[in-house]
């Protein structure tokens, strides 16, 4: 069981000497008000877990619950609405500091930009935030999805309006396909993977990002001491890093990154320390989904090689577990209902403090009942047939330790 829990350290000492200037409070802030011009923004609920955490050993776990943003279910739509929207605004010779949800609707908008189509891969709560935010801002949307997708979520994307369906690829051949696709058609492609000549937008994703961090930093009663992060390609854990590392600077937050161990592209990397992205190839059939990605973002991998701490890869039962606890809490805590790819980096912390093959590791991430945990659970119950085979059946339980 032991050989299933991968962990890599890195020493802070001569790193953390990237720019994080895109990630500041300031730009924050200011991501945070273009999403406050939406008439549906408010803010998600950042829940205390003090019960669970003292039962763990800990001193408090605080999850900042995704499951209430903009109505649909994950914190995607933060990242896609604000790459949209600034793309728009340069469009219109604009900067999107003084671009609002109003501006982007208005007609001279629509008389200026005419229709267009926005098109992205993803496993289901990136593509229906940026089917959601196409449709809102009066444009169109066409998302494609890798093999062994929720139905679930397919139909979700359906109901926003955008064109959708699920390919025979992985999530990464999906990826290439749809940048085939919006250079053949004049599509704008909306996707958190960056490469050479394709950065910008991934950059305003981030950036989009901040907002989900920006209020957990307003909402937290003390500073933190340990942040753990999942990842998929590196984009939202590179956003949220970067924000909390140019807040606090020398005094950050321990940084952990987690990942399913079969889509551990950024632990891959971590562990090589060789300069270069390392990918995952093949099905990738973890529960985690939105996680299921064999690339890594090469601008989340740059903040993340510069203030990450730890990176860890982890065995599927991790996320489940993860899923049961934040639902049935220790009395007194308020429940979280969790998809796989939100839950996992609870489930992370309370398999470290309970399992006794982990036990050198509560040393090394300095986990005691000094620690003070932020997590993100980032999805609802976005699939809903799969969450209840987790929590109801008992998919994906801890093997006997």
């Amino acid at each position: 069981m032991k050989e299933e829990f991968k962990l890599v350290q890195y020493q802070r000492l001569g790193r953390q000497k990237g720019d994080l200037s895109q990630f500041c409070l300031e730009k924050a802030k200011r991501v945070q008000e273009f999403h406050n011009s939406f008439p549906i923004y408010q803010k998600t609920p950042l829940v205390s877990f003090q019960n669970t955490a003292k039962e763990l050993g800990l001193g408090n776990i605080f999850i900042k619950d995704e499951s209430f943003r903009f109505g649909l279910n994950a914190f995607k739509v933060l990242g896609g609405s604000f790459a949209i929207g600034n793309f728009m605004a340069q469009k219109m010779g604009r900067g999107i500091d003084a671009f609002t949800y109003n501006d982007l609707i208005s007609e001279e908008t629509r008389n200026v930009l005419g229709e267009m189509t926005f098109v992205t891969t993803t496993d289901g709560n990136h593509g229906r935030g940026v089917a959601w935010t196409a449709k809102t801002l009066k444009q169109k949307a066409v998302v494609y999805m890798p093999k062994g997708s929720a139905i679930e979520r397919l139909e979700n994307i359906l109901a926003e309006g955008a064109e959708a369906s699920i390919t025979n690829m992985n999530y990464d051949d999906a990826v290439r396909f749809a940048h085939r696709q919006a250079e053949e058609k004049g599509w704008i492609m909306v996707q958190d993977t960056a490469w050479k000549g394709y950065e910008d937008i991934p950059l305003w994703i981030m950036q989009g990002y901040g907002t989900m961090a920006y209020e957990a930093y307003t909402q937290m009663s003390e500073k933190p001491t340990h942040i753990f992060l999942q990842a998929g390609v590196g984009s939202m854990a590179g956003a949220v890093t970067a924000f909390f590392a140019a807040i606090y600077k020398e005094d950050c937050p321990i940084i952990t990154i987690v990942e399913p161990n079969k889509a551990d592209c950024i632990y891959r990397t971590a562990e090589a320390r060789d300069g270069k992205l390392h990918y995952v190839t093949g099905e990738m059939d973890t529960i985690m989904a939105g996680l299921a990605c064999g690339e890594p973002c090469s601008i989340g991998w740059e903040i993340l090689k510069e203030y990450g701490d730890n990176f860890i890869s982890c065995p599927d039962y991790v996320a489940a577990q993860g899923m049961r606890i934040l639902g049935n809490p220790t009395k007194g805590d308020g429940r979280i209902i969790s998809g796989e790819s939100g839950a996992v980096t609870f489930g992370i912390v309370g398999e470290i403090m309970r399992n006794p093959h982990l036990r050198e590791w509560r040393e090394k991430l300095k986990l005691d009942e000094n620690a003070k945990i932020l997590c993100f659970s980032t999805e609802g119950d976005t699939d809903r047939e799969g969450y209840q085979s987790v929590v109801w059946d008992g998919a994906f339980s801890r093997i006997k330790r």
